[in-house]
């Protein structure tokens, strides 16, 4: 049996590493040439997916969390707004939804996973349905 190729636009998640450091990327939308954050935690574990952002009081420009694998998620007991990016297995933003409020819920069947960013990131960085999303490590350091 064969295994299927993976574009080379970035890492496996829950690829090899210490599930106690916190791993960070650096976020780039390919297809516009724009900075969509280069600091940008994986929640690639099931601990980590479950509790996501809870806790957390907002994200600044450059954060935000990457959650895979990831088909849909919800703001219930959030308390700021995000925008997301969900991308199929090849790193394309199959749906975009922007300034989610907390309480809500929000899916795509197509998704392979989901970046949960700032309010605002969207628009600033030009991110559309099917751009091509570009994920590698970070340089950004965990605190």
């Amino acid at each position: 049996m064969s295994t299927p190729a993976r574009r080379a636009t970035g890492p496996r998640p829950g690829a090899a590493g210490d599930t106690h450091v916190r791993r960070f990327f650096r976020v780039l939308n390919r297809s516009r040439g724009t900075l969509i954050g280069d600091a940008v935690r994986l929640a690639g574990s099931s601990a980590e997916r479950r509790r996501g952002l809870l806790g957390v009081d907002r994200l600044s420009e450059g954060e935000g969390l990457w959650i895979s694998p990831c088909e849909g998620i919800h703001t219930f007991g959030m308390r700021f707004a995000l925008d997301l990016v969900f991308l199929s297995r090849d790193s394309v933003a199959v749906k975009t939804v922007s300034a989610l409020q907390p309480w809500r819920i929000s899916f795509c069947w197509r998704a392979a996973s989901v970046l949960e960013l700032p309010p605002g990131t969207i628009a600033r960085c030009c991110l559309a349905t099917g751009d091509l999303v570009e994920i590698t490590p970070s340089a950004a350091q965990s605190h």
